[in-house]
């Protein structure tokens, strides 16, 4: 247990370190504790991994708080929708078949990186022609969507959750990183409620990869603010990269396995 407790804190740490940045620290966490602990099952395995990043997420969320000016009141709205899409993707994850999705995903993903390196300026701060209503409604719309993915599926709803407030709200990375955190707060929040109250996390393992996820957002989030935006955008395309890897691999095994 010992060999793979630090095995697991240790991918902890960098996944905490990736996901204050831009999201995506489910890449790392997510196969690392399937294969690390196969013995138990995917939804237990699934649970454990929402404690550390929880807890990386609540201390990237209140770096960014304390230098990044955010707005509260949509910021909570989202949260809420994002909280109840998260619940309800948790109970339907035996319900909807992943083969079916994820290509969609994969498809989506393909043309972000696309635009996000063809396109210079995008993710940089500037004005939406959108009133508050319709960005009230947007950010409710894509809470829940997201939401529902995260309890769902889960990798990558960070990156997602960056892009929707960089396309829609006009947001830039350091601004839509400091959001996602907040918004990802709830749906990791739905996902444990859900996960906690059926009994699918293993706490042994949980609670020390969270100091380590914490360790990482620290260091994560430090370096987002020093570097600035160039530095997220790059970050973030690398990210989207390695999202792209995993999706494919996911989509070629679920048809070759």
């Amino acid at each position: 247990m010992l060999v793979e407790t630090v095995l697991l804190c240790l991918v902890s740490f960098f996944a905490g370190f990736i996901d204050a940045i831009v999201g995506g620290g489910g890449l790392l966490q997510t196969p690392a504790i399937m294969i690390i602990l196969p013995q138990y099952p995917v939804a237990t395995l699934l649970g454990t991994t929402k404690i550390p990043s929880i807890s990386g997420t609540a201390f990237a969320a209140w770096r960014y708080s304390r230098q990044v000016r955010l707005d509260w009141r949509l910021l909570s709205l989202v949260a809420l929708l994002a909280f109840g899409g998260a619940f309800l993707g948790a109970f339907c994850v035996s319900l909807i078949d992943n083969r079916v999705i994820k290509p969609v995903i994969f498809f989506v993903l393909l043309v972000v990186a696309g635009y996000t390196y063809v396109n210079k300026n995008f993710g940089q701060p500037r004005a939406t022609d959108h009133s508050r209503g319709m960005q009230l409604f947007l950010g409710l719309l894509c809470g829940f969507i997201i939401g529902f993915y995260d309890g769902l599926i889960g990798p990558g709803t960070g990156t997602f959750l960056i892009l929707i407030f960089i396309a829609f709200l006009g947001y830039d990375f350091i601004h839509a990183s400091a959001s996602a955190k907040l918004i990802n707060l709830a749906t990791n929040l739905a996902a444990i409620v859900y996960f906690g109250s059926t009994g699918h996390i293993l706490y042994q393992f949980a609670l020390p990869m969270a100091a380590c996820n914490m360790a990482g957002a620290f260091f994560g989030t430090r370096l987002a603010l020093l570097k600035g935006n160039a530095f997220v955008r790059v970050f973030f395309l690398c990210v989207v990269f390695a999202t792209l890897l995993r999706f494919a691999w996911d989509i070629w095994m679920a048809n070759h396995g």
